[in-house]
């Protein structure tokens, strides 16, 4: 018999923060152009000249992308998509018969065999036509079953699983939990050793694709016992194994055709065979999953942009207000700048990243998070600033515009689909503390010691010693570099072009004043550090808009020297510098001069209640019922709401 499920564990903050601690990537092997940067370091070696793929790996994806461009332009109605809430079974066999499901997947397992840069160019595509599929394809690739086979499967598990999941099989990620977000550490659903089985129990939630998924990967907690070194551990399980309950697929104000829901497990029995790695490495191989997984939200927001932008120079031309295109008033053409130049700039990012990590010359964790951090928040806020350029008309969905005889344009859909990315994978606020971890991790690998308080005074006094020594030679170098230099990067501004050197220049240059502002925060706030969120995400905010003019530029380059775009391309990344740099500005302004300590007072009187005078004249529409749905493990009393695509 297997053991009684494990209780949800208690957990303190300390406690949750060693285990997110222990599944990081703890050492850097591989350069990385975005860690140097926080550390005041501009490497430009690392990517310009701007990294490109193979002949064959072009050759591929040109060809894939013509095939699915066919596809998507007859036979995927996107309207239809969006009112039926549904994903019609014929447009995923046919993605499936097209290789769709596989396209990251080795060739020799009956993959496609992509590079990440025409992966992501071929969901930019799909999610265009529907961004429900975009999800679908995404969710099966980026962090479903094959991704973590692919790294840390067995030969056995790849021979078995990856030809399924290539052309026949849909797989979802199973972490997220009723109660438990990014908090891994209180995970409660329980994989209890049996003879040569697990034995699975709990609940999952919002396991995108869960409900018509094949195949899972299920996140549990397996207790530590003899012969069993315990821990949070990833099983790939069959979706219809006895006691899995789809118990309610879940609606959402936008992506209304993905295959969302709440997955119970009681008495699962999974083999051991399908353990992934050993135990204790789930969330490890969860989060090296995600370095590169991350990159497919970007490509959504790359797509979003291009359309926004479509959208835009068509209507503001027809659409005329006191006698002139209104895109002739500045108010509204300020806006299509916005959008044109923050396109550029993320597909910049985009592009960059993800042939860094076709390369593997790089480590591109910073670099990942940086571009899902900074094109979730700028591809809603294109999203956002092409309905106010629609007015009413923004506000007002397709089918509306389309019963009435206007052009049915989805602008309001738009913004509702892209809300999620800000959410999805990491949210935002979370992305600040990794990506501020990672940006840290230099300073505290010699002096984490010396702010620790359980530290004893020797190991304090060695750390003391260490730190002396790195800061000796790191600090004098945060004074002076090229970026002070009126010539540096000249190769940045060539004749009849707008100078894009000037940019680069200013980059070196905040690098530096970016670690010298993380180094006084440190001495200044030493331990508590990592409870200046405000100030940390403020740091993280400068790098991605350092990172995302550096890119910019770096794509101007490249563009100018293969394509005929090259003039306009140089022109879109200065505007796009000049927009971030007045942003860089203000934030480094707004690290030491905000509302941080007075929102906390704030923020204690709100939950103290008293403020609750506040709320008095309105009616809370909200229903009866828990904040937080119970998970308790056991026998579903649900119907199963699990189907296979037919």
């Amino acid at each position: 018999m297997s053991a009684p499920p494990l209780k949800k564990p208690g957990v303190t903050e300390r406690e949750a923060r060693q285990v997110a601690e222990a599944a990081r990537e703890q050492d850097w092997r591989k350069p990385s152009f975005a860690k140097e940067l926080f550390l005041g370091r501009f490497r430009l070696d690392l990517i310009h000249p701007h990294p490109l793929p193979t002949d064959e790996a072009v050759r591929r994806g040109e060809q894939f992308l013509t095939k699915l461009r066919a596809f998507c332009e007859t036979k995927v109605d996107g309207a239809l998509i969006e009112r039926e809430a549904r994903i019609p079974d014929e447009v995923v066999n046919g993605l499936k018969e097209l290789g769709a499901l596989g396209m990251k997947i080795d060739p020799k397992y009956g993959g496609l065999g992509l590079t990440q840069v025409y992966y992501n160019k071929a969901l930019a595509l799909v999610g265009s036509a529907s961004p429900a599929i975009g999800v679908l394809l995404s969710a099966h690739q980026s962090i479903g079953a094959p991704q973590p086979l692919k790294l840390f499967g067995t030969p056995e598990q790849k021979e078995e699983f990856l030809p399924r999941c290539a052309r026949t099989d849909i797989s979802a990620f199973l972490l997220t939990e009723p109660d438990v977000g990014s908090d891994p550490a209180r995970l409660a659903t329980s994989a209890v050793p049996d003879g040569d089985d697990y034995v699975l129990d709990g609940v999952k939630l919002w396991t995108t694709n869960g409900v018509v998924a094949d195949l899972l990967v299920v996140m549990a907690r397996v207790p530590k016992s003899e012969g069993h070194k315990g821990g949070i551990t990833a099983f790939v399980v069959e979706s219809d194994s006895p006691g899995i309950t789809v118990e309610n697929r879940n609606a959402f104000m936008g992506l209304r055709g993905i295959e969302n829901g709440v997955t119970r497990f009681h008495q699962v029995r999974v083999p051991a065979a399908n353990r992934i790695g050993p135990e204790g490495a789930g969330l490890k191989i969860a989060l090296t999953t995600l370095n590169t997984g991350r990159l497919s939200l970007p490509a959504s927001c790359v797509a979003a942009g291009k359309w926004c932008l479509k959208i835009a120079r068509e209507w503001s031309a027809a659409r005329e207000q006191w006698g002139k295109p209104v895109a002739h008033h500045e108010a509204v053409g300020a806006k299509i700048s916005f959008i044109a130049a923050t396109t550029f700039a993320l597909e910049a990012v985009l592009d960059l990243s993800s042939q860094m990590a076709d390369e593997d010359r790089n480590d591109i964790r910073i670099e990942g998070a940086l571009a899902k951090l900074f094109a979730s928040e700028w591809g809603w806020r294109m999203a956002d600033e092409l309905v106010q350029i629609r007015g009413g008309r923004g506000f007002e969905t397709a089918d509306s515009l389309r019963a009435r005889g206007e052009r049915a344009v989805p602008a309001e859909q738009m913004l509702r689909d892209l809300r999620i990315n800000r959410i999805f994978e990491g949210s935002t606020e979370i992305m600040h503390l990794l990506i501020a971890r990672e940006a840290v991790d230099a300073h505290l690998s010699v002096a984490g010691d010396l702010i620790d308080p359980e530290k004893s005074l020797s190991d304090k006094a060695r750390a003391g010693a260490n730190a002396g020594v790195f800061y000796a030679r790191w600090l004098p170098k945060l004074v002076a570099g090229p970026g002070q230099l009126p010539r540096s990067y000249g190769d940045f501004h060539p004749a009849g072009h707008p100078d894009l050197s000037a940019h680069l220049r200013y980059v070196e240059r905040n690098a530096r004043k970016l670690a010298r502002s993380t180094f006084y925060a440190m001495s200044r706030w030493q331990g508590r550090m990592e409870t200046k969120q405000g100030f940390l995400g403020r740091i993280v905010d400068i790098g991605a808009e350092l990172f995302a003019m550096s890119a910019a530029v770096v794509r101007a380059e490249l563009l100018r020297t293969t394509t005929d775009h090259g003039r306009e391309a140089y022109q879109l990344a200065d505007a796009f510098c000049r927009q971030s740099r007045l942003r860089v500005e203000e934030l480094f302004g707004r690290l030491w001069s905000n509302t941080d300590d007075l929102d906390r007072k704030v923020v204690k009187g709100v939950l103290g209640g008293v403020y609750e005078w506040l709320e008095e004249g309105v009616i809370d529409p909200s229903g009866e019922g828990p904040w937080i749905a119970d998970a308790t493990p056991g026998r579903s009393e649900k119907e199963n709401v699990h189907r296979r695509i037919r």
